[in-house]
């Protein structure tokens, strides 16, 4: 989740800025882009998930699984309590054309408890952000004066749930998922402030052990039903709907020796169906800057994430971690995401845990997604670049 960056009030549209400028002012509107991810999608929300390159659905680990595998919940040996709490620190140079965008420094706070209120029930609240995006590009197509591109956007829900141990091999869990998300936009040809909705969505998963070495993880979250973003302008009222994804994960962990984990996690997400093409309603006779509708193109991406953790003596954990997601944003689409730039792709993990009492631990965690660019094959030949790092601390007490 990005901090809030302020739009600016757009220039006026002059004739010297034909061409790629009108460009702009079709084309650079706003889309999602986010933290160390796999589209606009975080990979954990957590240190802990974080080292593990998000492989974390089959054998999770801290309370933060309330918001990625709820059925995780009865799987931490808690007694009574767990709570985890944690932040992480986004870097994410960007580049359009050779130009970079400002405001490369994000906070990403997330949380979750879980108490046991009986041998088979555990119940939970977890928050945290799951996507969003923020550049800040003073100039994009290289020409005099400033093509100012500014977009903002904030996903951040809060989940309620449980998980139920339906026997010692199976365990069930859901949320109820209260989402919060705002939106700001500005390009050369126009503003649209900061706004905010509401809107709700359902996670539900299972971890099953199908023995004492192996075990198998699932999870899956609907799409997001979110409300409109309203501006009411000296034009009329415009209203858009920006929903967030449909996601499934199935997950493999294996314990070959003691001490030693390593898992392999599979995720389907489904952009197409929120961020191909975005409706705008507009008023009556509107024959102004803002389009009818926003051709993000999005592709649907398939994730593949692995994670290994070795535990070194009885109060030290290590871990490392690969994640690889094609580019939901194809050369095609390159002209219709310079507010985006969520191109990245392989992703490097590391991580450690250390236990300084029997109820209280610390983890850490680095995240680096390399540089990938990709160059329009429609149009004008612009490049979008992007590459990210993150760091997350966290500390957990458990008893």
């Amino acid at each position: 989740m990005h901090e809030p960056t302020p739009a600016r009030p757009a220039p006026t549209p002059g004739a010297p800025r034909a061409g790629a400028a009108a460009l702009a002012a079709a084309a650079l509107l706003v889309a999602p882009h986010a933290g160390a991810t796999n589209g606009d999608q975080m990979l954990g929300l957590s240190a802990i998930q974080n080292g593990m390159a998000g492989a974390v659905v089959a054998a999770p680990q801290d309370a933060v699984t309330l918001l990625v595998n709820p059925a995780g919940m009865a799987e931490l040996g808690t007694q009574e309590v767990r709570f985890d709490l944690g932040v992480g620190f986004l870097n994410p140079p960007r580049n359009v054309n050779g130009n970079d965008s400002d405001s490369n420094l994000y906070m990403m706070p997330a949380g979750a408890v879980n108490f046991r209120v009986s041998p088979k029930l555990v119940v939970g609240m977890g928050l945290g952000g799951l996507s969003g995006m923020g550049v800040d590009f003073a100039d994009t197509v290289g020409l005099p004066g400033q093509q100012a591109v500014v977009t903002t956007k904030q996903f951040f829900k809060v989940a309620p749930g449980f998980a139920y141990r339906v026997s010692d091999r199976l365990a069930l869990g859901a949320t109820i998922n209260l989402n919060y998300q705002s939106l700001a936009l500005a390009t050369p040809a126009f503003s649209l402030p900061q706004n905010q909705v509401f809107g709700w969505g359902l996670t539900a998963g299972m971890v099953w052990h199908l023995n004492d070495a192996l075990q198998l993880g699932a999870s899956w979250s609907n799409k997001q039903r979110m409300g409109k973003f309203e501006w009411n302008t000296a034009d009329g009222r415009f209203a858009m709907r920006m929903e967030a994804p449909q996601t499934l994960a199935v997950g493999v962990a294996f314990r070959p020796m003691q001490g030693l984990l390593v898992e392999a996690d599979v995720k389907r997400i489904w952009f197409s169906d929120v961020l191909d093409r975005v409706a705008i309603e507009r008023p009556a006779g509107y024959a102004g800057a803002i389009p009818p509708a926003m051709p993000f193109g999005w592709s649907d991406q398939t994730v593949v994430a692995l994670g290994v953790q070795k535990d070194l003596g009885d109060r030290m954990q290590l871990r490392a971690g690969f994640n690889y997601g094609k580019s939901p944003i194809g050369p095609e689409d390159v002209n219709a995401n310079f507010g985006s730039l969520a191109v990245v792709e392989k992703h490097l993990a590391l991580g450690l845990t250390r236990r300084f009492t029997d109820r209280i631990s610390g983890s850490l965690s680095w995240v680096h997604a390399f540089n990938n660019r990709v160059t329009s094959s429609v149009g004008p030949a612009n490049t979008i670049e992007l590459k990210q790092n993150i760091v997350n601390f966290q500390v957990a007490y458990q008893y």
